[in-house]
């Protein structure tokens, strides 16, 4: 502490004397222009000195600002030089007294170690397996700086982390790894081991140290170049080998697969027959037991039929008789309607010809005593037919249609007829005039 101190005070003394020196001959140029100006005065100096000292502090400022910005991805160590406390800033602006406080800044983002000069067989510091043969591996070191641990570890990590931490750890555990094994384990078979061995050896060293260990990659093995040649045949035989060892195995499967087949096949072939017989019996059985219900059903059916004809037959003789019955009522209600028909007929008639009677009795007894009613009549007759009728009248007072019917005195005796030969001709000239 007293040595941080002191530095810190030494710090603060050469500030203020290259200020104070800097004011100072300011000062003194300014008391040479007025001394030879004789405008000397104790309040010009007074200004004078606080210029300067302004001027100084606008200086300090603008050479060493005081404020520092901390980028994304980056953590920022605040060391106070006067009591060692340290505090941890993230992103944005931090304010950073020159003389009064350090800062330190890390990189937070994950970071990776690859040791070259190991990764090929020949190059400067190979790896030496078991039987003592050189080799090259391509390795990966994932790692990042633990943030909970800056605070406190701030003071004793180095400024380059890579080469001064990760580095000789590394370095120190990978070598002594590679050494338990073969080359041919370390190429083919042991490489997640491996990687699992560096893994569990190395975090703790690196967590030590303030360092979080994210993974161990192990990539490319390097071979010496006669043994590379000698495994390159020795794995050629091997794939040979087991190349033979499959198809041989492949054929003794595909021979074992035909007996299988053949197998299969005579038992499915028997399966079949055998579900083909039960199949018959089964459908002989089914039929003889169908036979038992339809040969009553069948016998049923012939009995149910010959009901049926029966039936029918009854049927149709009862509808014959119906029929026959019907047509003989129906004969004598048709002889009946006739015969009452033609009593009413032959009545009608008796009638007529008796209404007939008396009525031509009546005309005769009223053309008797009513001559002209002839002459109406016919006029009434020919009413229809001939609109004016000119003649002349009869010079003895005759019938005025006398002339017309081409009658005259020849004639007059013919009007003495009796009352019924003149209804007679009336009734003839009414049908032919109709």
């Amino acid at each position: 502490m007293s040595d941080r101190i002191k530095s810190l005070v030494q710090a603060v003394r050469s500030t203020l004397s290259s200020v104070f020196s800097k004011s100072a001959s300011g000062i003194k140029a300014g008391a040479r222009v007025t001394s030879e100006s004789g405008l000397t005065s104790k309040v010009t100096f007074k200004r004078l000195v606080v210029l300067s000292l302004v001027g100084g502090a606008i200086y300090a400022i603008s050479t060493h600002p005081p404020i520092k910005h901390i980028s994304r991805g980056e953590v920022g160590v605040r060391i106070n030089q006067l009591t060692g406390h340290a505090d941890q800033v993230r992103d944005g602006a931090l304010i950073v007294v020159p003389g009064l406080h350090e800062l330190r800044l890390f990189n937070l983002q994950d970071q990776i170690y690859r040791p070259t000069r190991s990764s090929r067989a020949d190059g400067d510091a190979p790896f030496q397996s078991v039987e003592g043969l050189s080799l090259g591996v391509d390795l990966s070191i994932r790692y990042a700086v633990d943030p909970t641990k800056l605070t406190n570890m701030s003071t004793s990590l180095p400024e380059n982390i890579n080469n001064d931490i990760v580095e000789p750890a590394v370095q120190g555990v990978i070598y002594k790894a590679f050494t338990l094994y073969t080359v041919r384990e370390i190429f083919s078979s042991k490489r997640a081991e491996i990687q699992k061995q560096i893994e569990a050896e190395l975090k703790p060293r690196l967590a030590a140290d303030g360092i979080i260990l994210r993974s161990v990659m192990m990539g490319k093995v390097d071979l010496p170049a006669n043994y590379k040649r000698g495994m390159e045949k020795l794995l050629a035989e091997e794939l040979e080998s087991e190349k033979m060892r499959y198809t041989l195995e492949l054929k003794d499967k595909q021979v074992k697969q035909t007996a299988l087949e053949a197998d299969a096949d005579k038992i499915k072939r028997e399966k079949a027959a055998e579900a083909a017989g039960n199949e018959q019996i089964i459908a002989a059985r089914a039929e003889e037991e169908a036979m038992k219900h339809v040969l009553p059903f069948k016998q049923k059916q012939i009995e149910q039929r010959k009901l049926e004809a029966e039936a029918e037959k009854v049927s149709r003789i009862k509808t014959s008789e119906g029929t026959a019955q019907a047509r003989i009522i129906e004969a004598q209600g048709e002889a009946d309607s006739r015969r009452k028909l033609a009593d009413a007929e032959a009545y009608r008639q008796d009638l007529v010809g008796k209404v007939t009677s008396s009525q031509m009795e009546r005309d005769g007894a009223l053309l008797t005593k009513h001559p002209l009613l002839i002459q109406k009549t016919m006029a009434d007759k020919l009413s229809d037919k001939i609109s004016v009728i000119i003649a002349p009248p009869p010079a003895d007072g005759g019938f005025i249609g006398a002339a017309l019917l081409g009658a005259g005195k020849n004639n007059k005796p013919a009007q003495q007829k009796t009352g019924t030969e003149t209804e007679a001709e009336t009734a003839n000239e009414n049908k032919e005039s109709q």
